[in-house]
Order: structure tokens, then sequence, then C-alpha cells
């Protein structure tokens, strides 16, 4: 995924502006790795070789985002994943 293509998305949920965690990049400066995260409803959106699933919540499976998840344990800092949601981790 190019960075420029974060200015053509938003939240599928309630359509507003998404916040981009870039995590691994190619030599081309594509992004292979990283989330979008819209501030409003806390969804995240994990970008997974290049491409970011955007699906609703019925239609995502956690069991299958889980181990990209895990890999981004650093990333995330404080903050932890649930319910496709970013959260403070208490």
């Amino acid at each position: 995924m190019k960075s420029e293509t974060i200015d053509k998305l938003c939240c599928p949920f309630d359509k507003n502006d998404l916040n981009l965690k870039i995590i691994t990049k190619d030599l081309n400066n594509n992004i292979l790795e990283g989330f979008l995260h819209c501030n409003t409803c806390q969804r995240i959106y994990p970008i997974i070789s290049g491409i970011p699933i955007m699906s609703p919540d019925e239609y995502r499976q956690f069991e299958l985002e889980a181990p990209v998840i895990k890999r981004w344990e650093r990333e995330l800092g404080n903050q932890k994943i649930e319910n496709f949601r970013l959260i403070e981790n208490n």
C-alpha cells in the first residue's frame, strides 16, 4: 500500500478519518505491515502484505489477525486490541 492511499480511505463504520501506523516498508517505501486506526470509534484495521483489511466487524475473525497483532505488541506500547478496537492497557 502506498502512503498516499490513506488520503482516500475512511473508517467504514463511521466514515471518519483514519490514522496510519507504519510497521514495515519495502525498498520502494510501500507499506507492507501496519494498521489504520479511527480515533472516533477506536477500530483498528490491519495492513497485511500491503493490503488494508477493512471488513466490517461481523466478517472479521480475530483468530486470523491474532498472529500479526502478536508481532506488533512492541509497536502498540501500552495499548491492546480488543473486539477490533484499540484500547489503553490497564
